[in-house]
């Protein structure tokens, strides 16, 4: 049975988000009484991840999404990871400003997606 496009593409986006987020952010919490040398090179190894779900992902989400599709749905995926890591990671409290930001990127995803 093959897995569908949509699934594959949301599935390796999804995962390599995680390890986006953790790079750019988590050295903050983790790190931060470390060199920012330290925490550059350390973020740099976590990245790596990223890349080697990111470009699959992409390649494989070209095959029957255009290029703006793609990264529409990469922007809706970043917040949907960025939201729970910073309130859960980060202990960052919650706010409205999210659920404004989620509603702006369903008008994306409407816009760039509608045939």
């Amino acid at each position: 049975m093959q897995i569908p496009v949509i699934v594959q593409t949301v599935g390796l986006l999804t995962l390599s988000n995680v390890f986006m987020t953790i790079a750019w952010y988590g050295h903050l919490k983790g790190l931060s009484s470390k060199p920012w040398w330290i925490a550059a090179l350390i973020s740099w190894g976590i990245a790596l991840f990223e890349y080697l779900l990111q470009v699959p992902a992409n390649r494989i989400g070209y095959t029957q999404f255009s290029l703006a599709q793609l990264k529409i749905m990469q922007e809706a995926i970043t917040l949907t990871v960025f939201v729970p890591f910073a309130i859960i990671f980060m202990d960052q409290p919650f706010k409205l400003d999210y659920v404004w930001a989620a509603l702006c990127l369903v008008g994306a995803v409407y816009f760039i997606f509608r045939a």
